[in-house]
């Protein structure tokens, strides 16, 4: 558990920098079609900091499958459900997410649809090179 922590940290460490620039590419796309004119210092800082920290958080989930005493199945629901409550959470704490149940299940539904499709590119790509490799041992036996 101590290697899954120090990974997570390292991981959440490195990728936390980029949070505030996906918020200035968020901010800058607000403005640029006008759905925000005007931002306050308070928001800006809010921004600025669960942004962070939502970056830190998904860069660190992915700790989570160098836990070799999982099953996958459950790292992934460890991963997915991490990631959605770090994102659901930071989009209603901005005010970026209407707090009602229908904008809260269409998020849910998309992000669940997203994860499950990034999921099955990330299979197909993984079992094509284990193909491949085992190909290529059974070759060189």
């Amino acid at each position: 558990m101590k290697k899954f922590w120090k990974e997570f940290f390292l991981r959440g460490l490195v990728a936390s920098s980029g949070g505030p620039v996906v918020l200035a590419i968020i901010y800058g796309i607000l403005g640029a079609t006008g759905a925000a004119e005007a931002l306050t210092p308070t928001e800006v800082c809010l921004g600025i900091l669960t942004i962070t920290l939502l970056a830190f958080i998904a860069a660190g989930m992915t700790a989570v499958y160098q836990m070799e005493q999982l099953p996958l199945p459950n790292m992934i629901l460890l991963h997915g459900g991490g990631l959605y409550l770090a994102y659901i959470l930071t989009y209603l704490i901005n005010g970026w997410l209407q707090n009602s149940l229908i904008p809260i299940l269409v998020f849910t539904g998309i992000f669940v649809a997203g994860y499950a499709v990034i999921w099955l590119i990330i299979y197909s790509i993984t079992k094509a090179k284990t193909k491949k490799l085992n190909r290529l041992l059974k070759q060189q036996s």
